[in-house]
């Protein structure tokens, strides 16, 4: 089974550097565009999706509908939500809290901020999501989630990362693909697209 995981479009939120985290916020011109571009792709390359799967968001709902269409069922998820950043949803990254900065400027060594969701346990969500998935019997699926939580599930997918992919960048519209055989994942792969 090959499994696609993209990150959504842009929202208005991206575009102004705000933890958007759980707010439901839309995909503005550019996420569609972009989402549009991903279809695209998997058209040339003939991909078409037994199942689909997203976060309940609206942008992540959007960009899982332009890119599958009609061809499978959308079904949501709660456990590909982005991560509840707590008190800090809606702060700014252009002038973030000291606690902010903290944790983001090593996410392996820093513990998140009291209120928001760990990192372990964004990866056991997405963990659990990916392993019940394995099982569905499906030879295609599309996943659309969020940038926190789409690492989550990657460094769920690769244990030996060390936590390396919490630090990289994941613009809107990235696509990660890993195949499952053998009882277990592939490593994940960026699809430059």
């Amino acid at each position: 089974m090959k499994v696609y995981i993209v990150r959504h479009g842009e929202t208005e939120k991206n575009k102004e550097k705000v933890l958007q985290g759980r707010s439901n916020s839309p995909l503005n011109d550019a996420g569609r565009a972009q989402s549009r571009k991903v279809r695209d792709w998997f058209a040339e390359q003939g991909i078409l999706f037994d199942k689909v799967y997203s976060s309940p968001l609206s942008r992540a709902m959007e960009t899982a509908r332009i890119i599958a269409g009609d061809s499978a069922d959308l079904i949501s998820d709660d456990r590909l939500l982005e991560m509840d950043y707590g008190p800090y949803e809606g702060s700014s990254l252009t002038d973030p809290l000291p606690e902010i900065v903290e944790f983001f400027s090593d996410f392996v060594n820093n513990p998140a901020p009291e209120g928001m969701e760990s990192l372990s346990e964004i990866v056991a969500r997405l963990g659990n999501f990916m392993m019940e998935i394995a099982n569905d019997g499906e030879e295609c699926v599309l996943v659309a989630t969020h940038a926190i939580a789409m690492k989550g599930a990657i460094e769920y997918l690769t244990p030996d990362s060390k936590g390396k992919y919490w630090s990289t960048y994941f613009p809107n519209c990235v696509v990660y693909e890993t195949e499952f055989a053998g009882g277990g994942y592939s490593v994940p792969a960026r699809i430059e697209i």
